[in-house]
């Protein structure tokens, strides 16, 4: 059978045993604050470790090929990183992981594979086990919308970086935004678009739906009915970076943007945010505050990439839209329902994912 379909098979055998063994599976802890339950780390960690494994053993998948290339490609010995280091203009930091992980294990790209996949899944699954109400769904839903494949397979570069700025959540909540953003600055080293998450986490304090991300959803609309001169004033702004390039490229590779029902799909969250602020905002949580304002934002990023760029636009939501599908979609389904309304909309949830997984997987990418 299918590695794709394995994957999914072993997330419900998850959820049956959390299902069964909850109680035992899970603990009390400060998060935010507050006391909260949470599966236990090692529950987590074997939970998600075969995702981990098989996103270094994957099939030829998207940029696997580029990557197994470049890998060739860099020094083998420890002595020739600064040089090699000096040469490259572009995401130092990646190209020096690269190389050291080169130069320590060797030529074997699925050892290289692995250990990236290990740094991205580790800091993830702290993620979405600390701040998720239901890590198993969140678990779920990274795989079946197809997150996993698009990034643990994929845009592996930039997805490293990403969970780098995930692991400044902490900080981010407690206001401590020096060691934030020098976290941010490392993940910058190996993906430049992590710099947007430096303005990005003083626009998400407060309470959900605050005036500043009210101000990024109109900006996005705005955007939208004047596309032509955003475009022209981005070509702009980037010229003397290493991103000049950007506009002309996907004018000239016919990029139409993101598609409608993956924009339809990350949207739920922020949609249903609107449908029930009011619970939100009588929870006063200051994790699902942040969620929510970052679904806000990923949102507002999603509308202007469905009609400019799907390829450079539409990869930037990922920094704040694994905090809608994994923080804040189960603590509104959690907490907007009555017990057994929830329970029968998060098995409509489930459906829905499967629906989008099977398209996405079937009918766009041709992989199963």
């Amino acid at each position: 059978m299918s590695g794709y379909y394995l994957i999914l098979i072993w997330i419900a055998a998850c959820a049956v045993c959390a299902f069964l063994e909850g109680g035992n599976l899970k603990q009390e802890e400060m998060v935010a604050g507050r006391r909260r339950i949470r599966f236990t780390p090692v529950f987590a960690v074997i939970a998600f470790l075969p995702v981990i494994i098989w996103a270094g053993f994957r099939p030829r998948f998207a940029d696997t090929g580029a990557y197994m290339s470049m890998y060739k490609k860099v020094p083998s010995s420890l002595g020739s990183i600064p040089s090699y280091a000096a040469s490259i203009s572009k995401d130092k930091g990646f190209a020096v992981l690269t190389a050291l992980i080169r130069s320590v294990f060797g030529s074997n790209v699925h050892v290289y594979f692995l250990i990236l996949a290990m740094i991205q899944g580790l800091l993830l699954l702290h993620f979405f086990r600390k701040y998720s109400e239901d890590f198993v769904f969140a678990l779920f839903v990274f795989v079946a919308s197809t997150d996993y494949y698009s990034w643990m397979f994929n845009g592996i570069r930039q997805f490293v970086a990403v969970t780098i700025c995930l692991a400044s959540t902490g900080f981010v909540l407690k206001k401590k935004f020096v060691p934030a953003i020098l976290l941010i600055l490392l993940a910058s080293t190996m993906h430049a678009s992590a710099l947007l998450m430096i303005p990005v986490i003083f626009i998400v304090q407060g309470r959900a739906w605050n005036f500043r991300t009210v101000l990024c959803i109109l900006l996005s609309v705005i955007i939208v009915l004047y596309v032509g001169r955003f475009t022209n004033l981005l070509d702009t702004l980037l010229s003397d970076t290493q991103y000049k390039n950007v506009v002309s490229d996907w004018k000239s590779w016919s990029d139409n943007g993101t598609s409608g029902i993956r924009v339809a799909v990350y949207s739920v969250p922020t949609v249903l945010s609107i449908i029930g602020l009011r619970f939100i905002r009588e929870a006063d949580d200051p994790v699902i505050n942040l969620a929510c304002n970052m679904a806000v934002i990923s949102t507002g990023l999603y509308i202007v990439s469905m009609f400019t760029s799907g390829i450079f636009i539409g990869r930037l939501p990922i920094y704040t839209s694994l905090f809608a599908t994994g923080i804040l979609l189960p603590w509104e389904i959690d907490n907007m329902f009555t017990e057994l309304s929830a329970r029968l909309v998060k098995v409509l949830a489930v459906q829905a994912y499967l629906m989008f997984y099977y398209y996405q997987m079937h009918m766009t990418w041709h992989a199963i």
